[in-house]
Order: structure tokens, then sequence, then C-alpha cells
């Protein structure tokens, strides 16, 4: 039993390494070493027979030769017509072909079809007047049914891989845009149900202020305060005014977020739902201001959303209590050994929105797996207790 902890951060520690080493593998310059490295493996199989054929290269010239255009490989991503005029180069010279794959691809990769596509008739064009002139290959015979045998589909092959990841690259990069896209527009929606709030916790606030204080000033008529509670109306009537013109006028309607008191009801239709829920509030925070209570049923509201689309069934432990001072929310479940037979959508903006709901009020928030369960963790000052 003592080895169970230890056992615990053996296994966080390990999934830590990974993903660092996941992402270092991922970096650009990173993953072109490794490509040169790869090219320059493969063309190193050809060092004896370079050195033979041409009189001029030994076998530590010929594969400073090599090293010199899988180098060029590192250029690829920013200036692969680079790449691909040593290429030719090496073709043009040593008869070597390989270079000239990782060209191409790249090419095809980092510049598009119509790149690839003019790459592949160059280097095709290139290669087929290399065949005709004398010394390659000894046997003239072999000339051109080697051409299209080899030659022509490397080329094609190789670009056309390129083309095909620009192309998934281009997905990819639309898919984030469009996340983004839908997260700040959670966030945005988020901002207009925080401003609705504030304007109808404040608003009732500055009503009673008004009321309260024409009352006052009709027990005070004729004595020296009379004056200063109308004041004082006047001043809560011009402030309700004011936040009427900045929010309710700007399009924010509905009703106010709820607090502590609707989550009870939260829990029981998700019960009902098919997500049983254990619910704990600490006493002290029904106290809290309306916009903290807000604050907690979106965070609450949002996790039992996610819970039942992506953990049906799981347990949901919701724990909301004030500790030194501050406004603690804990939702946590436990992580679906199985995906649902029918996978739902979900943009995965309701995140977004609850944390941009805590961090309006001055509170921190976190969410993701954490031992083997799902856990969101959201922090927010307690402020002034009623």
């Amino acid at each position: 039993m003592h080895d169970l902890p230890a056992a615990e951060a053996f296994r966080q520690a390990t999934a830590a390494g990974r993903r660092l080493a996941g992402r270092w593998v991922r970096a650009p310059r990173v993953q072109d070493a490794l490509t040169a490295l790869s090219c320059l493996a493969l063309m190193s199989l050809d060092i004896p027979g370079l050195a033979e054929a041409d009189n001029s290269l030994n076998g530590p010239l010929a594969a400073l030769v090599l090293a010199c255009g899988a180098a060029s490989l590192l250029l690829r991503r920013t200036a692969p017509w680079v790449t691909y005029a040593v290429a030719l180069a090496l073709i043009g010279w040593l008869h070597e072909l390989t270079l000239a794959q990782f060209a191409l691809y790249s090419l095809g990769r980092y510049r598009g079809r119509l790149a690839g596509t003019v790459g592949v008739i160059g280097y095709v064009a290139f290669a087929y007047v290399m065949f005709t002139l004398p010394g390659w290959p000894v046997h003239r015979g072999d000339t051109l049914s080697s051409f299209l045998s080899l030659v022509v589909p490397i080329g094609v092959l190789a670009a056309g891989v390129g083309v095909a990841a620009n192309r998934q690259d281009l997905v990819r990069a639309l898919q984030a845009q469009r996340a983004e896209t839908d997260a700040l527009h959670a966030v945005q929606q988020e901002r207009s149900r925080i401003a609705r709030d504030v304007h109808d916790f404040v608003g009732r606030e500055l009503t009673l202020l008004s009321v309260r204080s024409q009352v006052l000033a009709r027990r005070a008529t004729g004595g020296a305060f009379e004056e200063g509670f109308e004041e004082l109306s006047e001043t809560a009537r011009s402030a309700h005014r004011m936040l009427n013109e900045i929010i309710v006028r700007r399009g924010v309607d509905g009703a106010p977020t709820p607090g502590l008191d609707a989550l009870p009801e939260l829990a029981e239709r998700s019960e009902r739902a098919g997500t049983p829920v254990d619910l704990l509030i600490d006493g002290s925070a029904y106290r809290l201001s309306p916009i903290r209570q807000a604050a907690v049923h979106r965070v609450v509201q949002e996790c039992l959303t996610n819970a039942a689309k992506h953990a049906p069934g799981e347990r949901v432990d919701v724990r909301v209590e004030v500790v030194a001072g501050h406004l603690r929310v804990t939702v946590r479940n436990a992580l679906s050994a199985a995906a649902p037979a029918s996978s739902p959508v979900s943009a995965g903006t309701g995140t977004a929105g609850m944390a941009e709901r805590v961090h309006t009020v001055g509170g921190s928030f976190s969410a993701g797996p954490l031992r083997g369960a799902y856990e969101v963790l959201a922090t927010l000052p307690a402020g002034d207790v009623a």
C-alpha cells in the first residue's frame, strides 16, 4: 500500500516525459533535422558506388558532398526551391535521385499543388536529359525503361504525397481557426450574460437605495437632512439610468443567472437524466454576493452538461466551499471507460465560457484530467460576506 503514491508519481512523471518528448519531436526545426539525417542515411548507401564511378570523389569526399546536399533540407519550409535546385545538381553530377524525392515532397507540402506540379515537370525533363547523355547508364538499352519505371513514378509520388499533406495542413489550420472563433464567440456570449447579471443585481440594489432615500427624505421633511436624502435618491436614479444606457440598450436581455439556491434543482435534473450528483455546499457560501453565486451556478451547470455528454452515467462530485477567504468550486467525474455509441456534438466552447465568467470576478480556473478523473477547479475571492 505504501508503494501506491510512488507508483502514481512515477506514472505521472512518465506521462509528463512523454508529452515533453512529443512536443520536442513535433518542433519544426527538429523535424527538419531528422528529415535531413534520414535522407543522408539513405544516400550514404550509394557512397561506395559514387566513389567508384567518379574518380574525383573518394569515400569521405562523397560523404561530405551528400551531407551538404542533405543539409539543404533544413531550408525545406522557408526555401524549398533551394533544396530542389541542390537535388537537380546532384542528379546532374552524381546521378543521385534520393534528395530529389525529399525536395519534391517539400515543394508540394509547403508551396502547394502548383509548385509541386512545376517541380515534377522540371525534375522529369532534367532527369530525361541526363538519361540521354553519355555515361548514364552503361547499358543504353535500359535507359528508357529505367526512366519510365523509376524516375517518373518517384517524382510524381513524392510530389503527390506532399500536396496531400499540404491539403491536410490547410484543413487543420481551418479547424483551428474555427475553434478559436467559436471560443471567442462563447466568451462574448458569457460577457453578455455577465453584463445582464450585473444590470439585474446592481440595478435592484440601486432601486432599493433610491426608494429608501425617498422614504428618509419624507421623514426628514423640513429638517437639516431633507436635501441630502433627496440628492442621494436622485444620484441612485441617475446611476440606474446610466446602467440601463450602457447595458440594456445594447441588446442584453433575459433573466439573471440563478445563484446557489438553484443548484439542488440543477443536480436533480441531472440525476433524472441519468447522471447522479453528489452536491455539497458550504453554508457560508449562501452569504456571498449574487455575482459570485451566479458564477458558481454557471460553472456547475456547464460541468454537469459536459459530464452528461462525455461521461454518461458516471457520478459527479460537486463541492462549493469557502476556504481562507476564497470560494472554491470543485467538480469531478470519473473518465468514461467507453465512448458513447454516438459521439455527442460539442463545440468545446463551454470551458472558455466558464473561464471567462470566473476570471471576470477575479478568480482562477483550471480543467483537465487528474488522477483518473476529469476535474474542474474554480477559485474566486469570497469578497464581503453578507
